[in-house]
């Protein structure tokens, strides 16, 4: 049975990667690594959180008066969604979406307590941001796990 599918080697020896035979293929993006896909699969995740954040105030009640709370969210959700789509797009990893994303993440986590200081912040801002902000800080950390320092990428050349 024949397929559409060919082999080529990976470089250093690892298994071989399946891709789209004839033209097709200088366009199709496969992670090369294990360590690739965690990272696709982080910002895939850091994409979903963020969307979360920035619909949370649809859904839940952030502030009792005013809309600094809900502008905050909605600020910080769309950043974040727009940082991990960079991180999924770009080739092998960009460390900097990924320091952006553990930002992001540090600031959801926090902003309740700091709007809270001037304005009243409803309890449900601080289940959903709480949660929210520490899976943004676990996934940019399981990214940036990944991603090998330059001088190891040069010599594996």
């Amino acid at each position: 049975m024949a397929t559409p599918l060919s082999r080529y080697p990976e470089p250093g020896g690892q298994s071989p990667m399946a891709v789209p035979a004839g033209p097709a293929a200088a366009d199709y993006a496969l992670p090369s690594t294990g360590r690739g896909a965690v990272a696709q699969v982080a910002a895939a995740l850091g994409i979903l959180t963020g969307l979360w954040v920035a619909l949370s105030p649809v859904f839940i009640t952030l502030q009792q008066g005013g809309t600094n709370a809900t502008t905050a969210d909605v600020l910080a959700g769309l950043v974040t969604a727009v940082v991990g789509i960079f991180a999924l797009t770009s080739p092998r990893g960009f460390p900097g979406l990924e320091f952006a994303s553990l930002g992001l993440g540090v600031w959801v986590l926090i902003s309740p307590f700091i709007l809270d200081a001037k304005f009243a912040i409803a309890t449900p801002m601080y289940w959903s941001n709480s949660w929210s902000g520490a899976v943004l800080i676990v996934l940019a950390l399981a990214a940036l796990a990944t991603l090998r320092p330059a001088s190891r990428r040069l010599a594996a050349r």
